[in-house]
C-alpha cells in the first residue's frame, strides 16, 4: 500500500487489525458482563424488598384471618381505651393476664423521641451544611466535614451508652427530672445519629447548585447570607428534603439508642421528661421472647407493617413533591 493510499484509507479500516478487533470484543464482553451484573443487583434488591414485605405482612395476617386472634385483638382494643382496675386506659401489656394492646402509647413514644431528635438534628444539620458549603474556608471545610461525618461511624450501642451513663445524669442534675431516662434523653442521643446523615446529604445538594446561581445573586447586590438562604437553599430544596426524609426514617426506625435511653415505659404522655417506648424498641425488646404464631407475635408483625407503611408513605409523598419541584425549576408543568 502506497503512502497516498494509507492517507486516503478510513481510520476505522486502518485500525481494524486483529489485535484491535480482539480488544474491542473483550471490551464488549466486559460491558455486557457489567450490564448483567448491575441489572441482577437491581432485580435482587426489588426481590429482597418484596420478600421483606411478604414476610412482615404474612406475620400480621393471622390477626385478620385467625378467628381466635381476631377475637382477642379488635380495632377497638388497638385504638380505644380499654377498661381496667383504674378505669379505662390506653395500655400496651400484651403478656398480662388480661392483655392490653393499645397502639397509642407506642405511637406517642415514637412521635416524642423522633420529634426531639429532628427538632435538634434538622436545623443543626442544614445549618452546618450551609456553613461548610457557602461560608467555610477550604481549610476549615477539610476538617469540619469529616468531623461531623465521623459521628455516622459511631455504633448505636455506644451512643446509647453515652446517653445512659452520661447524658441522662447531666440532664437530671441540670433540670431535676423525676425520671433519669426519658424521651428527652433518648431524643437528644438519637439526634447525634441523625445529624451526620442530614448534614452529608444536604451538603451534597448545596454544592450541586450551579455556581451561576450564586454569581447572578451577588452581581445583583445580594449579600452572601442572602444568596445562601434565598437562592442556594431553595434551589437545593429537593435534595434537602431527601436528607430530611432519610433523617425521619432513621429517627423512627432506630432501636438500640432508644432502647437504652428512653426508660421503656409504654405510656401516653406529652411530657418529654417521662419514660417512653417506641414502636421499633418494642419490636426489638419483645420479638426475641415471643412464641411464634401467637397473638403477641402477630401484634409485633403488625407494628412492623405499620412502621414500614409509614416510611413508604413518607418516601412516596416526598418523591412526588421533589418531582413537582424539579419540574417547576426546569420550567415544565408541575
Amino acid at each position: 500500500m502506497t503512502p497516498m493510499r494509507e492517507l486516503l484509507e478510513p481510520a476505522t479500516s486502518r485500525s481494524a487489525t486483529p489485535p484491535a478487533l480482539a480488544a474491542q470484543r473483550r471490551a464488549a464482553r466486559v460491558d455486557l458482563a457489567v450490564e448483567i451484573a448491575v441489572t441482577a443487583a437491581g432485580v435482587a434488591g426489588v426481590v429482597l424488598l418484596g420478600l421483606v414485605i411478604v414476610f412482615v405482612v404474612r406475620g400480621a395476617l393471622p390477626l385478620a384471618l385467625d378467628p381466635q386472634q381476631r377475637a382477642q385483638v379488635s380495632l377497638d382494643a388497638l385504638l380505644l381505651p380499654q377498661p381496667g382496675r383504674a378505669g379505662a386506659a390506653l395500655l400496651w401489656s400484651p403478656t398480662a393476664r388480661v392483655p392490653r394492646v393499645s397502639l397509642w402509647p407506642l405511637l406517642a413514644g415514637t412521635l416524642k423521641v423522633a420529634g426531639v431528635a429532628l427538632a435538634v438534628a434538622a436545623p443543626l444539620g442544614v445549618a452546618a451544611a450551609l456553613f461548610t458549603s457557602e461560608f467555610a474556608p477550604g481549610r476549615v471545610r477539610t476538617w469540619v466535614k469529616p468531623a461531623i461525618e465521623l459521628l455516622a461511624g459511631i455504633p448505636s450501642v455506644l451512643l446509647g451508652s453515652f446517653a445512659l451513663l452520661t447524658l441522662a445524669t447531666a440532664l437530671q442534675s441540670a433540670f431535676g427530672f423525676d425520671f433519669r431516662l426519658n424521651a428527652l434523653v433518648a431524643g437528644l442521643a438519637l439526634a447525634l445519629a441523625v445529624v451526620p446523615l442530614i448534614f452529608t446529604l444536604t451538603d451534597d445538594a448545596l454544592r450541586a447548585v450551579p455556581p451561576a446561581y450564586r454569581e447572578a445573586a451577588l452581581a445583583l447586590g445580594a449579600t452572601r447570607w442572602e444568596t445562601a438562604f434565598h437562592v442556594v437553599l431553595p434551589a437545593a430544596a429537593p435534595g434537602v428534603l431527601g436528607a430530611l426524609v432519610l433523617g425521619v426514617g432513621r429517627a423512627v426506625g432506630e432501636t438500640m439508642i432508644v432502647l437504652m435511653a428512653s426508660g421503656n415505659a409504654a405510656m401516653v404522655s406529652a411530657n418529654l421528661a417521662e419514660p417512653t417506648r417506641t414502636v421499633a424498641a418494642t419490636i426489638a425488646a419483645e420479638l426475641g421472647d415471643v412464641v411464634m404464631g401467637s397473638t403477641h407475635a402477630s401484634l409485633l408483625f403488625l407494628l412492623g407493617a405499620a412502621l414500614f407503611g409509614f416510611t413508604l408513605t413518607l418516601n412516596v409523598t416526598a418523591g412526588a413533591w421533589v418531582r413537582r419541584r424539579l419540574a417547576r425549576q426546569a420550567g415544565g408543568t408541575p
